[in-house]
């Protein structure tokens, strides 16, 4: 049930664009985020722009190349996503997002159970990805 203070959570007014990370979201996502790597040139690009650039493309579902000039170009943008999908940042903010969300409603912090119905085993046996194996209990 959506309650006053979840309403203000979600309210994105005041952010340029509805897919920008708000303050707070920025000071839980930050941590994940690894530094620069040492030597060479200093990290001249805002890191906290590139993630909105991302999150404008996920949210949007528009091309790279559709990209708001406002936000850095769409080459810089991609190579941070890619980068961060192979280091795994991305999956650490997905669960510190998950976290969050989970301790906010009152949760524990991860699930401790989990259902499956035959329709979802059967799809898992076709679908799952490479390396998921399902074991049949029939």
């Amino acid at each position: 049930m959506w309650k006053p203070e979840h309403r203000r959570a979600a309210d994105r007014h005041g952010l340029r664009y509805p897919s920008d990370l708000s303050d707070s979201e920025w000071a839980l996502i930050e941590p994940a985020i690894p530094p620069a790597k040492r030597g060479g040139r200093r990290r001249e690009v805002n890191v906290r722009e590139v993630l909105n650039a991302i999150c404008y493309v996920l949210s949007t579902g528009c091309q790279w190349q559709a990209l708001p000039k406002d936000l850095p170009p769409k080459s810089t943008a991609h190579s941070y996503f890619m980068l961060w999908e192979w280091d795994g940042t991305l999956e650490r903010i997905h669960h510190a997002l998950y976290v969050e969300t989970r301790e906010r409603e009152g949760r524990e912090a991860s699930p401790t159970v989990a259902i499956i119905d035959s329709q979802s085993a059967k799809a898992a046996q076709t679908y799952g990805p490479p390396g998921f194996q399902v074991v049949s209990s029939t």
